[in-house]
């Protein structure tokens, strides 16, 4: 039989295909369900950019998430009106 002679760049995707189900990607937590970087191998789901999910959820949400968008809050200052005068009128000077 002949064997097939690979180039050298299928050779390096045939050897970065990665195997999620071979030990070194841990299964997703709950709090990754819906996010679109999950891939299921062997009816397991496994994050396609990081090997340990649950260390990306415990100081908060995972950078990665594509299902949830960190809240944003906005506080206004309250602004007394009185220096607010006075320092227009400094600047004016």
């Amino acid at each position: 039989m002949l064997e097939r002679v690979f180039s050298q760049e299928e050779y390096m995707q045939k050897q970065a295909a990665v195997k999620y189900s071979d030990g070194k990607f841990e299964p997703i937590i709950d709090e990754c369900e819906g996010c679109e970087r999950t891939v299921e191998e062997d009816g397991t789901k496994y994050c396609k950019t990081y090997l340990y999910p649950s260390a990306k959820w415990r100081l908060g949400i995972c950078n990665f998430a594509t299902h949830k968008k960190p809240e944003i809050k906005i506080t206004s200052i309250k602004v007394n009106p009185l220096k607010a005068a006075k320092r227009a009128s400094k600047a004016k000077k």
